[in-house]
């Protein structure tokens, strides 16, 4: 199972999967291994080749979409926070997943841009509204909320803790773990 968290820059996605990874491997330790690739690591390595273009977008997903692939048929949760900003690339996705009998979990973390700006820990936001960042989600390029993802967390009204408890429960309500 791929477990995808979207959401724009500043949503929460990296916060909430890393504390559902930690309630996963909590409550079963011995049966469940987690792995959870998070869109600044894996730029940072396996896609320190890639820019910010739309293709180079595109191309970042397909390769975290084959990694989590494989991961999920070595049996693994596999945990993903990426932007992913397009329906298109979630949906290629989500068919690299599914061709290899994984199941793909959306999970859609709903931030407005601007409450997104006001918690801009990395300073993208400010760094992108002066011009020196380009090809920035929400601001030159748009974010496609996903239409169906299996589940929406607000993180206007619920802390990080309260998200992915949202999250875990669901996960386990729907037997998927």
């Amino acid at each position: 199972m791929v477990i995808w968290f979207t959401g724009i820059s500043g949503a929460g996605k990296t916060t909430i999967s890393r504390l559902v990874e930690v309630s996963i491997a909590k409550d079963f330790p011995q049966e469940k291994s987690v792995i959870r690739l998070d869109g600044d690591v894996l730029r940072a390595g396996l896609c320190q080749d890639l820019g910010f273009s739309v293709t180079d977008r595109a191309e970042n997903i397909r390769r975290t979409a084959e990694l989590a692939s494989l991961l999920s048929s070595l049996n693994h949760i596999v945990i993903v926070a990426l932007i992913s900003p397009t329906a298109s690339d979630r949906n290629k996705a989500r068919q690299i997943i599914e061709s290899n009998r994984g199941r793909f979990i959306e999970i859609y973390i709903d931030t407005p841009l601007e409450v997104a700006e006001k918690r801009d820990v990395k300073g993208l936001y400010r760094k992108a509204r002066k011009g020196e960042l380009s090809n920035f989600t929400g601001i030159d390029l748009p974010y496609e909320p996903p239409m169906n993802p299996q589940l929406t967390v607000s993180t206007i009204s619920e802390s990080p803790e309260e998200s992915a408890n949202m999250v875990f429960k669901y996960l386990k309500k729907e037997r998927l773990i």
